[in-house]
């Protein structure tokens, strides 16, 4: 079979195109391609070309079918898309490092005398809520990092490296930010009724979260493959990113036991961030299951922040 390679612009990307057996696969492929131009195949993006002006979506190449699979009838030829999609980390490695931060950075501001250096010389008292805030804070970050390695189903295999840098930016400020107010000498803790119930509320929906995550983990295979499925029972049933909802509602937990504006103010961006994607997920979800041609119909579900949205 013989395979032309170009860009999106229609230039060769390979020249002289790629002769591979009958029975190649799609990284069979990639393979071939890497020892031409020297692209790992994590960086590499195969599709189908798709007619000038059309507004359907391009046809990505499975690693794991064969190359037949995507010619049309008995045809020896086959062109294919290339997009370099530049260095690549898998998610795992992204979502450590930008996880592993928020762990240890925030225990700094708890257990070393690191307002000295920000012009305090008093003596610092520490207070309960501070000492549950650690708690909750590591419980939390220790949960993902557990979560990334044990739980969750991956449905890509790299993220571009530039995403580590921006990820780890974000997390790591606001990590800092929130343990500078939480952990400062005088800051002024809330009651002790109002600091119970903040945490109280967190570990529930903290302990609701992992539950969530291990419902969306079975609705894929280990290798990450399944495509979408409609999530189905305990909040799923009520919501359709029950795991963003539970996710949002911990973190008001964490405000309400401890009370500062940095904290309120990450609440905020996140809740921003996860409520685009989860409008994103419910649209996909109701355009794929339209309860046509033989599909289910997407059931009548909040977004993400009942009873709100």
């Amino acid at each position: 079979m013989k395979v032309a390679v170009v860009s999106r612009s229609g230039r060769e990307v390979v020249k002289g195109g790629i002769q591979l057996d009958d029975s190649a696969t799609v990284a069979d492929l990639q393979e071939a391609i890497h020892k031409r131009t020297k692209k790992h195949p994590s960086r590499q993006r195969l599709t189908l070309p798709v007619q000038p002006g059309s507004k359907e979506r391009p046809v990505v190449l499975n690693y794991k079918k064969s190359l037949k699979d995507f010619t049309s009838g008995n045809s020896e030829t086959l062109t294919v898309v290339f997009k370099d999609l530049g260095p690549q980390v898998s998610y795992r490695t992204l979502f450590f490092f930008e996880y592993l931060g928020p762990l240890l950075l925030y225990p700094v501001f708890y257990y070393f005398p690191v307002y000295q250096y920000f012009g305090y010389k008093g003596e610092r008292v520490i207070h309960p809520v501070q000492t549950y805030a650690l708690y909750y804070w590591c419980f939390h970050y220790a949960k993902r990092i557990l979560e990334t390695f044990f739980v969750h189903r991956f449905s890509h295999a790299t993220s571009p490296l530039s995403n580590v840098f921006r990820n780890c930016a974000y997390y790591w400020t606001f990590g800092s930010y929130i343990a500078y107010y939480v952990n400062h000498p005088h800051y002024t803790p809330v009651g002790d009724l109002q600091m119970k119930i903040g945490f109280g509320f967190g570990i529930l929906c903290q302990i609701s979260n992992f539950y969530c995550h291990i419902i969306l983990k079975n609705l894929r295979r280990p290798d990450g493959e399944g495509g979408y499925q409609i999530p189905k029972g305990f909040l799923f049933n009520i919501v359709t990113c029950a795991n963003y909802t539970t996710e949002i509602y911990q973190w008001l937990g964490f405000n309400i036991a401890t009370q500062t504006i940095a904290g309120y103010i990450f609440l905020v961006v996140a809740t921003f961030i996860m409520t685009n994607w989860a409008f994103a997920k419910h649209r996909r979800l109701k355009k794929l299951f339209d309860g046509k041609d033989g599909r289910p119909r997407y059931p009548r579900r909040w977004i993400i922040l009942p009873p709100f949205l």
